[in-house]
């Protein structure tokens, strides 16, 4: 009981922590958004001044913390991020940066989310096998999968748009979905499914490619680590086969280290592959993060740095209970 009420009362520290600091950055960074936008407004209406109204309208909206002490726009900003306010974007005014955000977290959810799965299966699968025919031609896996991990991802995902889009023709080059098939937006069909699918085959493909390499090594090493513990040694000698020997003793026992690394990566999914994104010109939180910092949008930083920080957080807080349960070590030591 007390691991788990230690790991609360951190946990809590630190989401205190970056909620603060996601409230700092922003107001240290040079600029005023309603600044902003009154000089795109102003560009907009070919060098004109604006009306009274709006400036006075932009001014409320974007600019009413001005003025304020900071200890009082601090309280203001708890109180709107207890209200689920996290306020309004200035590029895409008059749009709230909660409802850009929920509209672009499905797709790195679903697209970045299930990647990562399948290359922790994928390098955990193939990793076990690999250290369990360690010293074969397998091993040449390994030496391949990190050669592949260690080239940039954004280079990589240029590549295969170069081969499978631009030369073969086979896979769309950018978006999340097919725009003129779909002029309204998303909607629930088949079609819109099978679109999105075909879309997101080049992103998935370049994130397995880049991240199931570390799996597959940490699992080797880790397999090869096992098969020379005791127990392993004693289930051989009692003359269990081999295929027992594998799944049951050493693969499951090797694999626990990886599951913590896992519960990390889980965390990023919804910061996702930024460039990767953007390369793809994908609808996720990476390439409005990206829009967000070109247009000076402090409030929609500020909320996807909120919701990147909340959910690495609970991935690291759900991860750290999980391996107390089946790692007893952990919560007599930690």
């Amino acid at each position: 009981m007390n691991f788990y009420v230690r790991r609360v009362a951190f946990y809590i520290v630190t989401l205190w922590a970056a909620i603060s600091l996601n409230f700092l950055l922003p107001r240290l960074l040079p600029g005023d958004p309603a600044a902003i936008m009154l000089g795109k407004l102003r560009r907009a209406n070919g060098g004109r001044p604006l009306s009274e109204e709006t400036v006075k309208t932009i001014t409320s909206i974007l600019g009413a913390e001005k003025g304020m002490s900071l200890w009082d726009q601090y309280v203001a900003y708890w109180s709107r991020l207890l209200h689920g306010d996290l306020g309004v974007s200035s590029t895409r005014y008059p749009a709230s940066v909660g409802d850009l955000i929920a509209a672009a977290l499905p797709w790195t959810i679903v697209l970045v989310g299930t990647a990562t799965v399948i290359s922790f299966v994928l390098g955990i699968a193939v990793g076990a096998w690999v250290g369990w025919k360690r010293g074969t031609a397998l091993d040449q896996l390994v030496p391949l999968t990190t050669f592949l991990q260690s080239i940039p991802y954004f280079w990589l995902a240029l590549v295969l748009v170069a081969v499978f889009s631009v030369q073969l023709g086979l896979l769309p080059i950018v978006g999340g979905y097919d725009v003129f098939e779909f002029p309204a937006g998303p909607e629930w069909s088949w079609a819109f499914f099978m679109s999105a699918v075909q879309h997101a085959i080049l992103p998935a493909v370049t994130i397995i490619i880049s991240s199931v390499g570390g799996w597959l090594l940490g699992m080797r090493n880790m397999m090869v680590s096992t098969l020379s513990e005791d127990y392993v040694v004693t289930a051989e000698a009692k003359g269990l086969t081999p295929r027992r020997i594998r799944n049951r003793y050493a693969a499951r026992n090797a694999a626990i280290p990886s599951l913590a690394g896992f519960g990390i990566a889980l965390g990023f999914v919804v910061a996702g592959f930024v460039v990767m994104e953007q390369v793809f010109s994908y609808p996720g939180i990476g390439k409005l993060l990206i829009q967000a910092i070109q247009g000076l949008d402090y409030a929609l930083m500020q909320g996807a740095f909120l919701v990147i920080t909340l959910t690495v957080l609970a991935a690291n807080f759900i991860m750290d209970l999980f391996y107390g349960l089946i790692d007893p070590r952990v919560r007599h030591n930690g």
